[in-house]
């Protein structure tokens, strides 16, 4: 096992732009995103340090039951009320695992 885990959280370098070019690539990016091509606009958010937008890609994790994805997402944007969440839905589902024992 990796001595610092499975599960990277920790935030990417972020790159300084201008705030002009930056408006233009979370446009973009936004564009990406609801084209279908979120992988791309997911790597534009995270190299931005775009909140809402990496937010938004934690979110199409969850709705596609990429659960360790979308927290990774949630903790690097970072949202904790949908950290929370997700750690009481995980939790829920271990208790109910432990009640089938």
């Amino acid at each position: 096992m990796p001595r610092e885990g499975f599960l990277k959280v920790t935030a990417p370098a972020r790159t300084e732009v201008g705030s002009s070019r930056r408006a233009a690539l979370i446009r973009k990016a936004n564009q990406l995103f609801n084209e279908g091509n979120i992988a791309t606009a997911e790597k534009i958010f995270l190299t931005l340090g775009y909140s809402d937008g990496i937010i938004r890609a934690g979110d199409y994790h969850y709705k596609k039951a990429e659960f360790w994805e979308a927290y990774r997402l949630y903790s690097l944007a970072p949202s904790q009320s949908r950290m929370d969440f997700l750690i009481e839905r995980m939790a829920s589902v271990v208790r109910e695992w432990m009640k089938d024992e």
